[in-house]
C-alpha cells in the first residue's frame, strides 16, 4: 500500500525529475539573459551619453579657453614641490638660498673653543642651540652680554631660533651674571 504513495517507484519518475529541473533552469537562464542584457543596454546608454557630453564639454571649454592667453594645467606640467623630509624635517628651499647675515665679531668679540662657556646655563638655551651657537662663533658669555639688537636679529635668523626669544628670555642679562660670577 505504501509503495504506491512513493513517487519515486514509478519507473519514469526520475525522467520527469530531470525533465522539470531542466525546464526550470532554462526559464531561469532566458530570464536573467534578458534581464542583464536590458541592464547593460542601458548602462551602455549612460556612458555613451555621459562620453558625449564631456566631449561637448571639453570641445566648449576648449573654444573658451583659446580666447584667453593663460597656461592650462596638464598633468605632465604639474609638479609637486617637498616640502617635509621622511622624519617630518621642514625642508628648506635650497632652490634660492636666502643670504644669512653675519655677527659682528668686532663688538661682541672672538671667541674659540678653549674659551667655552656653559651656556646651557643661560636659560633658553639647551644642548642644541648650544651647538647651534657654537658653529657660529658664540663661545662665551661675555660674547653674548654684548649683543646688541642687530646682534640678537642676526643671532636669531643664524641659528633658526624663535623671534623674540632671546631677548624674552633675556639671553643678555643671564649672560651678564654669568659672566660676573665666572
Amino acid at each position: 500500500m505504501f509503495e504506491q504513495l512513493n513517487p519515486l517507484a514509478r519507473s519514469t519518475a526520475w525522467l520527469e525529475i530531470f525533465i522539470l529541473m531542466f525546464v526550470a533552469f532554462l526559464i531561469g537562464y532566458l530570464f536573467a539573459r534578458w534581464y542583464y542584457k536590458k541592464k547593460l543596454e542601458e548602462t551602455s546608454q549612460y556612458f555613451y551619453n555621459a562620453t558625449a557630453d564631456r566631449q561637448i564639454n571639453t570641445a566648449n571649454t576648449a573654444s573658451k579657453v583659446e580666447n584667453y592667453d593663460t597656461d592650462i594645467i596638464t598633468p605632465g606640467n604639474i609638479k609637486a614641490i617637498k616640502t617635509r623630509e621622511r622624519s617630518g624635517a621642514a625642508v628648506v628651499n635650497r632652490a634660492a638660498p636666502l643670504e644669512k647675515p653675519e655677527l659682528d665679531f668686532s663688538v661682541i668679540g672672538q671667541a674659540d673653543i678653549a674659551d667655552k662657556d656653559d651656556l646651557k646655563k643661560i636659560s633658553g638655551v639647551g644642548p642644541f642651540i648650544e651647538e647651534k651657537l657654537n658653529s657660529i662663533g658664540i663661545y662665551t658669555y661675555e660674547q653674548i652680554s654684548k649683543f646688541r639688537k642687530e646682534d640678537i636679529e642676526n643671532v636669531t635668523a643664524l641659528i633658526e631660533f624663535f623671534p623674540g626669544r632671546i631677548e624674552r628670555d633675556n639671553w643678555k642679562g643671564q649672560a651678564e651674571a654669568l659672566h660676573k660670577n665666572v
